[in-house]
C-alpha cells in the first residue's frame, strides 16, 4: 500500500485493557495503529474505535511476530513505534509450576520483546522511533506463587536498558511498571482498595496509556533506558503489620 502519512505503532496485547486502552488513545493522537493480540474477536471491537489494523498473532511465537512486523511494513510502508504489552500471569505453588509453563510465560511476556525489537530494528531506526515495554512493580517487589510473571517482568526491565543502549542513538526504549491497574479483573472495587493507595484510588487502563503516549512523543526525546513505576506510589509506602 505505500508508507503512511501517519507515524505507525504496533501495540500487542491490545484486545483488552492497556493496550486496549493505549491503541484508542494513540488514534486519536494521530497515529496509524497496528493491533496485534491472540483473541480475534475481542481485538475486533478495539479495532474500529481505534481505526486500526488488526493482526491475530501468539506473541510467544517467533513466526507470528515475524508475520506481525511483515505485515505492518507491507501495508505502511513504515514502523514508527512499539508498545510491548502483551502478557499473562498464572499462577500456582512452586511445585504446581511446570517448565512447559514457565518457558511459555517468558515466551510471551519477555521473548516476544527482544522479538520485536530484532524484527523491527531497521524501520524503527529508519524512523528514528521509540519502544515501550510493560514490565511491572513486580520486577521490585512480589506476592507468593508468582514466580514465572515476576521473572519475566524483572527481565523486562533489565532487557529495556541493554535494548536502549543498543540501539542507540536512532531508537529510544523505555519500560512502564504499573502497580494495580483496574482492567475489570478483579471485578467491583472496595473502597478500601482506593484507600491503600498513596493517591487514594487504584490506577486506570488511561493512566498507562497517558505515560505511553508522553514516551513515544517528541517531549520525551531525552528518555531512553528509563523505568517509570505507576502505581499510585505502593512502592514507596512503607507498611509495618
Amino acid at each position: 500500500m505505500g508508507a503512511s502519512d501517519k507515524k505507525v505503532v504496533i501495540v500487542t496485547g491490545a484486545a483488552h485493557g492497556i493496550g486496549a486502552a493505549t491503541a484508542v488513545r494513540l488514534a486519536h493522537e494521530g497515529w496509524q495503529t497496528v493491533l496485534a493480540d491472540i483473541d480475534g474477536a475481542a481485538l475486533e471491537t478495539v479495532a474500529r474505535p481505534a481505526n486500526g489494523l488488526s493482526v491475530v498473532c501468539d506473541v510467544g511465537v517467533e513466526a507470528d511476530i515475524q508475520r506481525l512486523v511483515k505485515t505492518a511494513i507491507q501495508q505502511f510502508g513504515r514502523i514508527d513505534a512499539i508498545v510491548s504489552n502483551a502478557g499473562i500471569n498464572p499462577t500456582g505453588p512452586l511445585s504446581g509450576v511446570t517448565l512447559e509453563t514457565w518457558n511459555r510465560v517468558l515466551a510471551v511476556n519477555l521473548t516476544a520483546a527482544f522479538l520485536l525489537a530484532r524484527e523491527a530494528e531497521q524501520p524503527l531506526r529508519q524512523a528514528k522511533g521509540a519502544m515501550v515495554l510493560m514490565a511491572s512493580t513486580r520486577a521490585h517487589m512480589s506476592e507468593p506463587n508468582t514466580l514465572p510473571y515476576s521473572a519475566s517482568k524483572g527481565g523486562l526491565v533489565a532487557l529495556t536498558h541493554a535494548l536502549a543502549m543498543t540501539l542507540s542513538p536512532d531508537v529510544r526504549v523505555n519500560c512502564i511498571s504499573p502497580g494495580w491497574i483496574d482492567t475489570g479483573k478483579s471485578g467491583p472495587l472496595r473502597p478500601e482498595d482506593h484507600a491503600q493507595h498513596p493517591v487514594g484510588r487504584v490506577g486506570r487502563t488511561e493512566d498507562i496509556a497517558a505515560a505511553i503516549s508522553y514516551l513515544l512523543s517528541e517531549d520525551a526525546g531525552f528518555i531512553t533506558g528509563a523505568e517509570l513505576i505507576i502505581d499510585g506510589g505502593m512502592t514507596r509506602k512503607m507498611i509495618y503489620v
